[in-house]
């Protein structure tokens, strides 16, 4: 499945932004899926999980309270909400598709997922 991320853009300390992932060419309710960010100078970070039918959602302990994960199988999207931003959060956002997995796994390592976006930037500023 293709994925897209959008939403990203600038923001202050505080405020919350909402991030969408559309998928298209396949079966968007056959995927898990996932997002990750990758700061300047460092490695890839996940946040989030949810499984195909949004019945299981994980979060990392960097996000969860902060970051809420969606999805809506009938419209092919997938969302972030980030509430709280913290200078911290500036990265680029990634989404990424897991396939053939359970109706009700979750994954945090990327190489459990085959298809990913081209991310979108969020920057914080304090």
């Amino acid at each position: 499945v293709h994925v897209e991320e959008s939403g990203g853009g600038e923001v202050q300390a505080g405020d919350s932004l909402r991030l969408s992932c559309a998928a298209s060419g396949g079966d968007f309710s056959a995927h898990a899926m996932g997002w990750f960010r990758q700061a300047p100078g460092k490695g890839r970070e996940w946040l989030a999980g949810i499984s195909r039918h949004g019945w299981t959602k994980r979060y990392a302990d960097s996000v969860r309270g902060r970051f809420t994960i969606s999805r809506d199988n009938a419209k092919n999207e997938l969302s972030l909400q980030m509430d709280s931003l913290k200078p911290e959060d500036t990265a680029v956002y990634f989404c990424a598709a897991a396939r053939n997995v359970p109706q009700d796994s979750t994954y945090d390592r990327g190489y459990e997922y085959q298809d990913w976006g081209q991310g979108t930037q969020v920057t914080v500023s304090s």
